[in-house]
């Protein structure tokens, strides 16, 4: 199995384990990547996702290089590749709840582009991020390309697409495209995980939903995010936070 979901408590984990083609995504694990993001979105007891390896070492070297060369001239598989890949970036960048990337190793091409679809990453010190589509001679649709320049701005995307370089992970912490280091990647992120899944989930979920409205383009509050703003004061917990506060203790979301 090349991808599999497990959860413990609150926090789902999704693994990709290829270790013999280091992670490389093939076109069934590109279609298959947004149902398993699905199963978490809708297990309720699930209220963080962690995206990492099932091997130390490893992230994500990207698409696999030899399936591509393999069907290059074939334009349905092309049509169908496409369109997985920017269904798996969509489903993760549009989660409803929050998704941790945890980066223990190299994260290149559709590999760190797996990375930036999530909300936050935290890496270890070996761990390399880069796309390469210089390298290769293909061009990065502009789902992808966006997600890169929210991230890290215009002129940085440029030069990480222009170069095809890697970045350190102390490269890629000054420049935005991490957004910590630790030892151990997968247990920082389950550290992060269990504070966000002890906070308010209607809090958590409706920020991650205007920050993604921000991030398509809106710029003002509009009927859906007004609703939100004043629904929350009518929900269970608002009611919990406040008497928590009262009673100086913590809430129990």
């Amino acid at each position: 199995m090349t991808l599999r979901l497990e959860r413990d408590g609150a926090i789902a984990t999704l693994l990709i384990d290829r270790p013999d083609r280091h992670n490389a995504m093939n076109q069934a694990m590109w279609e298959s990547l947004p149902q398993f993001v699905g199963q978490a979105m809708t297990d309720e007891a699930v209220r963080v996702l962690i995206l990492t390896s099932g091997t130390s070492g490893l992230f994500c070297a990207g698409a696999d290089i030899h399936e591509f060369a393999s069907h290059s001239g074939e334009e349905n598989w092309r049509i169908a590749n496409q369109a997985a890949i920017r269904s798996t970036q969509y489903a993760l960048a549009h989660a409803e709840k929050p998704v941790i990337a945890a980066i223990d190793g190299d994260a290149v091409g559709g590999g760190c582009g797996l990375a930036i679809a999530c909300d936050l990453r935290i890496a270890s010190p070996r761990a390399r991020l880069g796309i390469t589509p210089a390298r290769l001679g293909i061009v990065y649709g502009l789902f992808d390309t966006k997600l890169l320049v929210d991230l890290v701005g215009p002129a940085r995307a440029k030069r990480i697409l222009f170069t095809g370089a890697l970045n350190d992970a102390h490269e890629a912490l000054a420049i935005g495209l991490i957004d910590e280091i630790a030892p151990d990647p997968l247990d920082a992120a389950k550290a992060m995980a269990d504070v966000m899944a002890a906070n308010a989930q209607h809090s958590i979920r409706s920020s991650k939903a205007i920050i993604r409205r921000i991030l398509d383009g809106q710029d003002d509050d509009d009927a859906t995010t007004l609703d939100l703003f004043r629904d929350a004061f009518t929900l269970p917990d608002f009611k919990e936070g406040v008497q928590a506060f009262r009673e100086k203790r913590r809430p129990r979301f």
